[in-house]
């Protein structure tokens, strides 16, 4: 079974809209049919390549000014003037520079910078963490040692003796009172 089947081209709004600079600049060619199709039927399409129309007609009639027979000789005399300008200082062609840029130029110095604050910080960082690790902590003496440990057990000694000074009056005798104050 054999289907001869057409391709059509179908086509949208979409489709037409770009094939409309086409269409204004070659109205006859063959491939903008399917375009010329659509707008038939699309009032949208129509109006707007309507008004294309208009404004390339527009654009056909206008007719630019004629050149001043002096221009020549005002604009040499004008270059000869900003010649003769002293030359701007550095502050003012980096003034200049800033203000009349749109700053793609400044983006490398920009990166590099970031980049270089980055590798600083966490150089710094980790240096100040290394040197906290590799020192050791301050040896005391023996002397300073020994008194400290006597001092531990001095407090221990205390502690037991007020331990056996509470619990004295508690284990004296069953028929023993208590002070009373």
């Amino acid at each position: 079974m054999n289907l001869n089947l057409t391709h059509h081209k179908v086509t949208n709004c979409k489709t037409c809209k770009a094939a409309l600079p086409d269409l204004l600049l070659d109205p006859a060619a063959p491939a903008n049919a399917a375009a010329r199709a659509h707008i038939a039927a699309c009032t949208a399409c129509a109006a707007e390549l309507a008004s294309l129309e208009a404004t390339f007609a527009l654009l056909d009639s206008w007719h630019a000014p004629e050149i001043s027979p002096y221009f020549d000789q005002k604009l040499a005399v004008r270059l000869r003037e900003v010649q003769a300008e002293p030359a701007a200082g550095w502050w003012e062609q980096v003034r200049t520079r800033l203000l009349l840029n749109t700053g793609r130029q400044f983006r490398p110095a920009l990166v590099s910078a970031m980049a270089l604050l980055l590798i600083a910080g966490g150089g710094s960082i980790g240096i100040a963490n290394y040197q906290r690790a590799g020192v050791q902590p301050v040896q005391a003496s023996a002397a300073v040692n020994d008194l400290q440990i006597l001092d531990k057990h001095e407090q221990a000694l205390q502690q037991m003796d007020q331990l056996l000074q509470d619990d004295a009056p508690a284990s004296t005798g069953a028929g023993a009172t208590p002070p009373q104050s």
